[in-house]
């Protein structure tokens, strides 16, 4: 669930946490941003995965999906947003049409990384409307595909202001399906939740949110004011990976040279 992610944690960080591991950063590297970790951390979604069709929503998650292409996932399949499958420069690599892209969505060939309104501990989503569904006082996106990918793919979310408005107890509108109401469903997997404050997955006996990693500069209790339920937290917490060289000049000068990556997390 936390592949990629460093064991231990350097100094500073909160009581019950170890410390003195690197955060991961190749020696010369200049400073990191917390954007830059956070792009890091949205990548490792995809480690692993294969030939499969990745799509991140959002500018960091499109910036670690890119990323994870350029280097340890040379196999993911990347879109147009539409209908073209395209290299990393854009060229045309093939054609996907509607029908096709169901075929992947619902044949868990796809890993989507959606934002989230709401997530509850067991990774349920609202992305469609706040207080109760007959009568919201704030109408949002609607439902969208949120069932169909939570049911049928490997399903990430991206959360850049990590507070307890997202982080909810229970969400209003369920349209992202959590672990404790996918039972049966075969390619229903939720591998990670990324914020601005670290990564969470679910690797607990009841599938239940569980801090995997802390951003550096973050500390537990923290995460903890910040979230609306008990969050599970192991007595040691990992730090996020941070960026190798390489990857720190990908990011800055080939994928995101104009820094849009800022506007979603800043410092």
């Amino acid at each position: 669930m936390s592949e990629g992610v460093s064991e231990g944690v350097s100094e500073g960080v909160s009581e019950g946490v170890s410390e003195g591991v690197s955060e991961g950063v190749s020696e010369g590297v200049s400073e990191v941003t917390r954007a830059e970790y956070c792009v890091i951390a949205c990548a490792e979604a995809w480690r692993g995965a294969g030939e499969i069709l990745a799509s991140p929503m959002g500018l960091i998650p499109s910036v670690g999906a890119r990323l994870a292409r350029h280097t340890f996932a040379p196999d993911l399949l990347l879109t147009d947003g539409e209908a073209l499958l395209v290299g990393l420069d854009g060229t045309v690599e093939g054609w996907l049409p509607y029908r096709q892209h169901l075929a992947l969505v619902t044949g868990g060939r796809r890993h989507v990384m959606m934002g989230a309104s709401q997530i509850d501990r067991y990774g349920n989503q609202n992305i469609s409307c706040i207080g109760d569904w007959a009568k919201p006082t704030r109408q949002l996106l609607g439902v969208r595909g949120a069932p169909v990918n939570t049911l049928n793919n490997p399903t990430s979310y991206w959360v850049p202001r990590h507070s307890r408005r997202v982080f909810v107890e229970r969400v209003d509108m369920v349209c992202g399906v959590g672990y404790d109401r996918a039972a049966g469903a075969r390619h229903h997997r939720i591998p990670r939740i990324v914020s601005d404050l670290g990564v969470f997955d679910f690797a607990t006996p009841d599938r239940s949110m569980r801090l995997a990693s802390l951003h550096p500069g973050v500390g537990v209790e923290q995460v903890r004011e910040a979230t609306g339920f008990d969050l599970v937290v192991p007595d040691e917490v990992s730090r996020t990976r941070g960026p190798t060289a390489d990857e720190l000049r990908l990011i800055r000068e080939v994928i995101d040279p104009g820094n849009t990556r800022a506007r979603e997390v800043a410092g």
